[in-house]
């Protein structure tokens, strides 16, 4: 299945596109490899990019497609990122453009971040971004516009 890329609200940045066997494949710089070009993918290549130039995230703590066992249920984390002292600290969820962010889609991260407890949430299909600070005390959730500097977190 062939994958035209579309513009998404975030930056353009020079990925490493390559066609092999009528597939494409986009260069993960994470995990040094090359992986199958879909809309989700397409997604989360960017917003990775867009974490480590426009807000500072060092590479070396972003964790891609990371396991965690929800409900006796093996699932995977899109992204999660670290801090220096190795705590995770935010866990992104990444959908295709065509997916609407709904409170179903952010339920579905929050579920997964239920096992991680991380104090931010992420949910982003590349047009729409929606950031969550968590106070996992009260059970709250306090939406912000944007998204701090890595050092801000």
């Amino acid at each position: 299945m062939s994958f035209t890329p579309r513009p998404l609200n975030l930056p353009p940045y020079p990925f490493k596109i390559t066609l092999k066997d009528s597939q494409h494949f986009i260069f993960d710089e994470i995990r040094k490899k090359h992986l199958v070009l879909t809309p989700e993918e397409w997604v989360r290549q960017h917003f990775i990019q867009y974490l480590i130039l426009e807000k500072k995230f060092p590479r070396s703590l972003i964790q891609i497609e990371g396991g965690l066992s929800l409900n006796k249920l093996q699932k995977r984390t899109d992204v999660v990122i670290f801090n220096t002292h190795g705590e995770r600290i935010m866990v992104i969820e990444c959908k295709a453009p065509a997916v609407k962010i709904s409170q179903a889609t952010f339920d579905q991260a929050a579920r997964y971040n239920s096992v991680h407890k991380t104090k931010w949430l992420v949910v982003t299909n590349g047009l729409m971004h929606c950031y969550a600070q968590i106070n996992h005390q009260e059970e709250k959730f306090i939406f912000v516009k944007d998204l701090p500097e890595y050092t801000s977190l």
